[in-house]
């Protein structure tokens, strides 16, 4: 039954059976979140033994011989900087292994980039203006980083190969246009992987100015929801394809274990040529001596090595593939034949994207707050937070219990078939 079909008396009756049904959620006084990417307590739970791998003083050296608990070290012990290096499909020399926060290496980035310049070009903060390429729906705190630096953001379309190329290189002939933001693999929402094409027209990009950089968060590098391998996206290394295309400098990269093993106290890095890493070396020396090296230490210890992080992320699958069947389930049973949203089925991440009927993204989320769960804010997948369709909805299955999860998206669901409904009979 499609909802196109039905006639206004036939969507009148529809909508009054819908709204007892809310009134019912609403008396249940449900308290559920489902608006942040975070990982689940089982999850957390699995990484515990990190913390006890360092139990003698013979533990807290590097290989090289340095004693982790002392000053020293900027760019991260050689073991991690291999671990990491890994992790990213790139060479430990590329590398720089700093705190728990890979968006902080980011702002850092940008922060540098407006009072220091890029490898000698004009500090941003001396030019009149400074603008940013930011593929949508994409990762609200990626674009609220930019827009804090009062730099204009541009939205450029998301398809499901990666962002609109055609849209990227005819911006890029603006010298205004000093970079973009890219989620390359399980993009936040859409759960999309960038093909082979569009990662190899990345790294050819011509950008009028010569200090653009591709800001190329892989932040879930080797987070799949299947451990069956036929079902895992791959993604080119971008560093070797700018490489390839004679624009080593062009690519920033970065990651972090962040949903590996503790949010709050993973390790960060990023990946770039000798000769970007060089010169954020050269400016880092100034704000510290050195990051958390016995953290370091213990992801190496407790990992061993990458095949070691990959069994520790078949664990992660294990928890997190029930969370997206739930949601998945409800949404293909009430949904589907209705015609009136579609929704993302990622192989990895951490995220489902769901498009209700355009002018509707806002009235769910509120819709939803009222009956007790909590989404992402309607329209913080858009630069500004403006979605132009009022349509995307980000979904977070990660924290919540696969059987909570089905009673949040069965307030979903009854939600987007009363704004649906609505706006029907309204047009």
């Amino acid at each position: 039954m499609s909802y196109n079909n039905l006639s206004k008396e036939e969507l009148k009756k529809e909508l009054e059976n819908l709204q007892k049904q809310y009134k019912e959620i609403q008396d249940k006084n449900i308290s559920l979140d489902m608006s942040r990417g975070k990982p689940g307590l089982d999850q957390l739970a699995i990484s515990m033994g990190m913390l006890d791998v360092l139990t003698s003083e013979s533990d807290l050296k590097a290989e090289d011989g340095t004693d982790c608990r002392n000053y020293g070290v900027l760019d991260g012990i050689p073991e991690a900087k291999r671990l990491m290096a890994d992790m990213m499909d790139t060479d430990p020399d590329n590398v720089i292994v700093c705190g728990n926060s890979s968006l902080n290496l980011m702002y850092d980035c940008i922060a540098k980039s407006f009072t220091h310049g890029v490898l000698g070009s004009t500090p941003w903060g001396k030019l009149d203006k400074v603008k940013w390429l930011c593929p949508s729906p994409g990762y609200d705190r990626h674009f609220m980083v930019t827009e804090s630096f009062g730099i204009e953001l541009i939205t450029v379309d998301l398809h499901e190969d990666g962002p609109d190329m055609d849209q990227v290189e005819e911006l890029v002939k603006d010298e205004a246009v000093k970079g973009i933001w890219c989620i390359p693999k399980y993009s936040n929402p859409s759960g999309v992987t960038y093909s082979d094409e569009v990662v190899k027209r990345m790294a050819n990009l011509k950008p009028a100015a010569k200090d653009f950089r591709i800001f190329w968060d892989n932040a879930y590098a080797i987070h799949h929801i299947n451990n069956d391998e036929a079902n895992q996206d791959k993604l080119l290394d971008i560093i070797t394809e700018c490489e390839k295309a004679g624009n080593p400098n062009m690519v920033m990269e970065f990651a972090s274990t962040s949903k590996v093993t503790f949010p709050g106290a993973g390790i960060a890095a990023m990946a770039s040529s000798k000769e970007n890493i060089s010169a954020i070396k050269d400016l880092m020396k100034f704000q510290t001596i050195g990051f958390d090296k016995l953290n370091q230490l213990r992801h190496v210890k407790y990992f061993k090595d990458f095949s070691g992080m990959v069994k520790h992320m078949e664990k992660h699958a294990d928890l997190l593939k029930p969370k997206f069947e739930a949601v998945l389930k409800v949404l293909n049973e009430e949904l589907k034949d209705l015609e009136i949203a579609k929704w993302t089925n990622p192989n990895g991440g951490y995220f489902i994207s769901l498009d209700v009927m355009e002018g509707c993204a806002k009235k769910v989320v509120a819709m939803c707050k009222d009956a007790g769960m909590v989404l992402t804010g309607a329209g913080a997948t858009f630069p500004y937070g403006k979605d132009p369709k009022d349509s995307n909805i980000r979904i977070a299955p990660s924290f919540a219990s696969p059987e909570d999860l089905i009673e949040a998206s069965k307030i979903l669901v009854v939600c987007t078939k009363i704004a649906t409904i609505e706006k029907l009979l309204a047009e």
